[in-house]
């Protein structure tokens, strides 16, 4: 007889793992599988974000982040340095060391809570009386059930059509998370969140680096404002960007990549690179998942198809995260993970995706909540802006970090914040106000009234509010 649980999640990544851990902790007996593997063969949970997505981009980000101010901001402080290098295998090593300590920590917390864990791949067998036969297929194979089913099976990279990954000069986020050397150019097609914030870590570090982007726009669902303050910044960095591309054809050699695109103007054109990231977006994973087996419904996009509540189209089956829609973001599917586990408790919990808070980890920051200037104006909604740059707060001044500034959008009428959108130094943490904020349905006034300590980033957040209302203190 095989394995009975509650509850099973397949999928350990961010919205997974948090599932299983928050049904154990509301008394069910729960399995999370999941088939990430360490270099050694070791489980790795945590999904692409721990492994080859949010974390190592952060810490590699962090890495180039120094050398930046090593090699260029450090002489303002009176600090002098010579003979300034980077040892990339000590900086790829110190970021697998993070993504370890973040595996190690969720096969902990599992234990904490008493989660079952499988390492493998999670499969649909079969329906049955007691749940569902899900097959584990890894070092061991067996067959386990369970009543209820999350699945939380993530997303892969989307490839260019003819330009497979080699991992070698054809690039995924997890290709680029392992370039073991500052290549002398690199190209990247697409200029998201992963396209961009690549693209920081080796231009940091040396790399000339050419961003494609087949869109007119930069940064299309930001704020205009900010999306053009952002685009500022990076191309006085030395990113340089085009708009408007079309990518004709993508061409490895044996050492190099040549890309062939028409530019916005029409006019035919090449670039030459040594590595190439594509970066155009993701698709959800649902390759192996025997969906069929027991008629789990996929949408056009191989999506799982959900209701508002995560439930799918069977019954006592749920899905959560990149594999279903919204944003594919690792705190939207944490949000969704814990709202099933309540769920299938009895609970009443929700998930707010126009409080889901967005970030972009450059250098300036990107990070945003809410609705656009552009989104409001397009349906007619009458507001007021309030904008307040970081040149003229003290604390942005001291750190010798000023470039952006905070943006805050509220109902003409009522005063209530629609959108906070920032672009500076600290943006993901100083997005956190505008979420609570809004979550509690507060005025600009609100905001304007709360004593924020001086010096610090936050009080750009009070003058952007101070601004809805034309009354800056500072500016």
């Amino acid at each position: 007889m095989s394995k009975q649980f509650d509850v099973i999640v397949i999928g350990g990544g961010p919205g997974g793992y948090v599932a299983a851990i928050r049904a154990a902790q509301l008394g069910f007996s729960a399995a999370c599988i999941d088939e990430w593997k360490n270099d050694k063969g070791g489980p790795a949970p945590g999904g692409t974000c721990t492994n080859v997505g949010c974390i190592p981009s952060k810490a590699l980000l962090q890495s180039s982040e120094h050398f930046e101010h090593a090699e260029h901001s450090f002489a303002d402080h009176g600090i002098g340095l010579s003979n300034l290098t980077i040892n990339v295998a000590k900086m790829l090593g110190r970021k697998d060391a993070v993504v370890k300590q973040n595996n190690d920590g969720i096969l902990y917390l599992f234990k904490k809570n008493k989660v079952t864990f499988f390492h493998g791949r999670g499969s649909f067998l079969k329906a049955g009386d007691a749940g569902y036969d899900i097959q584990v297929s890894g070092a061991a194979d067996e067959v386990i059930t369970g009543k209820h089913i999350i699945v939380a099976t993530g997303s892969n990279a989307r490839s260019l059509p003819g330009a497979a990954f080699d991992e070698d000069k054809i690039l995924s986020n997890d290709g680029a998370l392992r370039i073991g050397a500052v290549p002398d150019t690199l190209g990247v097609i697409g200029s998201g969140v992963i396209g961009l914030e690549m693209g920081s870590v080796w231009r940091r570090l040396g790399s000339e680096v050419t961003v494609l982007e087949g869109l007119p726009t930069f940064l299309g669902a930001v704020d205009q404002q900010i999306a053009k303050e952002a685009h500022k910044a990076f191309t006085k960095q030395g990113l340089m960007i085009e708009l408007g591309v079309k990518i004709d054809k993508v061409t490895a050699g044996k050492s190099s990549v040549t890309i062939t695109y028409t530019n916005a103007k029409g006019a035919a054109c090449k670039l030459e690179v040594d590595k190439l990231i594509v970066s155009i977006g993701r698709v959800p994973n649902t390759i192996g998942l025997n969906a069929e087996a027991v008629g789990l419904k996929l949408d056009e996009r191989g999506a799982i198809t959900v209701d508002d509540d995560c439930r799918t189209n069977l019954p006592n089956v749920w899905a959560v995260g990149d594999v279903v829609r919204g944003p594919m973001l690792a705190h939207k599917a944490e949000e969704e993970g814990v709202a099933v586990a309540e769920r299938i408790a009895g609970q009443h919990p929700h998930v707010n995706f126009n409080t889901v808070p967005w970030v972009i980890y450059t250098s300036p920051e990107i990070a945003w909540v809410g609705q656009t200037e552009q989104q409001l104006k397009a349906e007619g909604r009458e507001f007021k802006a309030g904008t307040f740059p970081f040149l003229a707060n003290g604390r942005a001044r001291a750190m010798g970090d000023t470039t952006g500034m905070v943006k805050m959008l509220a109902d003409a009428k009522t005063d209530e914040i629609l959108g906070v959108h920032i672009v500076g130094p600290f943006a993901s943490e100083l997005i956190a106000e505008a979420v609570v904020a809004m979550e509690f349905k507060a005025s600009a006034e609100d905001i304007a009234r709360i004593c924020h300590a001086h010096p610090s980033l936050s009080e750009s957040t009070k003058e952007a509010a101070l601004a809805v209302d034309k009354r800056t203190l500072n500016f």
